[in-house]
């Protein structure tokens, strides 16, 4: 007995020992420098905007949108505004209907019939939070219509949509710099696909979510927004159209990236964001 006891033990205690080399994610600072999650959100509160770029099938990085966004909630005293690519500016409507009550769930979904696929497990408990505590939820994204409008035509698309349209849009012109990084990296993983106007219907998200986010500061409130890491990382997209149309603001970024380890930050990834999720590479998908 006093045999079997002992091995019982050393099993447990190897366990243990697995468990705590085994960790799911870690956070960095830009530098590579491990910070504790409520230090990380107690800078994030000091910001006006929050651009959390995740990777769209990652359950970690949903997890932790929704625990920094509880997080910063208590630490605003309620004053906090919620935004995501995941909902398109002419879906404004029927979703701050929801999210105010006015209409159930069911309505709501058939209304956005542009409700992203993972919608359910992975923003759904974003805009129940929201609902619960009467947020407002910003519908940033451009339309889908629009982004494909500017992939096969380019910027001169725009300029023939009706008027009712075009105020879904930053104002037109769209300022535009092609040798952002983000969009000469996109134009070379295109390798030709799309032309100069792949880039250019990028910018057109990009240029609409800054222009949606810039209109829904409020004095004294933080506003975090969801987006695909790619459209923040490296202080390009969403960020570069901030600086054009509210310099004043004071912005931080998050970003997403996987690793075979993640107790320590490659050096690829650093200088990436304000802050750096770190997720193991093995980590079950979303979808």
């Amino acid at each position: 007995m006093r045999t079997i006891c002992t091995l019982l033990l050393a099993c447990l205690g190897t366990l243990q020992v697995f468990a705590a080399d085994l960790p799911a994610y870690a956070l960095y600072t830009k530098t590579g420098k491990p910070i504790k999650f409520e230090q990380m959100c107690k800078v994030l509160a000091q910001k006006q905007v929050i651009l959390f770029g995740e990777f769209h099938d990652d359950a970690i990085v949903h997890w932790l949108q929704l625990k920094t966004t509880e997080a910063l909630f208590t630490l605003k005293g309620g004053k906090l505004t919620l935004g995501a690519e995941m909902f398109e500016a002419d879906m404004q409507e029927p979703l701050s209907a929801y999210i105010q009550g006015k209409t159930e769930e069911e309505a709501f979904k058939k209304a956005v019939t542009s409700l992203w696929a993972n919608y359910k497990t992975d923003y759904r408990p974003l805009v129940e939070l929201a609902k619960a505590h009467s947020l407002h939820f910003v519908a940033s994204n451009v339309p889908r219509y629009i982004a494909r409008a500017v992939y096969k035509q380019g910027f001169e698309a725009l300029d023939t949509l009706p008027a009712e349209v075009k105020s879904l849009l930053p104002p037109l012109p769209v300022p535009y710099d092609a040798t952002l990084p983000g969009y000469k990296a996109m134009l070379e993983m295109g390798g030709g696909h799309g032309g100069d106007n792949l880039p250019k219907a990028q910018a057109i998200k990009d240029a609409t979510m800054a222009h949606h986010i810039s209109r829904n500061i409020k004095e004294g409130y933080s506003l975090v927004h969801y987006n695909g890491a790619y459209h923040s990382n490296n202080y390009d997209g969403i960020v570069w159209y901030l600086k054009q149309y509210a310099p004043q603001l004071s912005v931080a970024t998050i970003s997403t990236v996987r690793q075979k380890d993640v107790r320590k930050l490659e050096k690829e990834h650093m200088g990436t964001a304000d802050f750096i999720i770190c997720v193991d590479e093995s980590m079950t998908k979303t979808h």
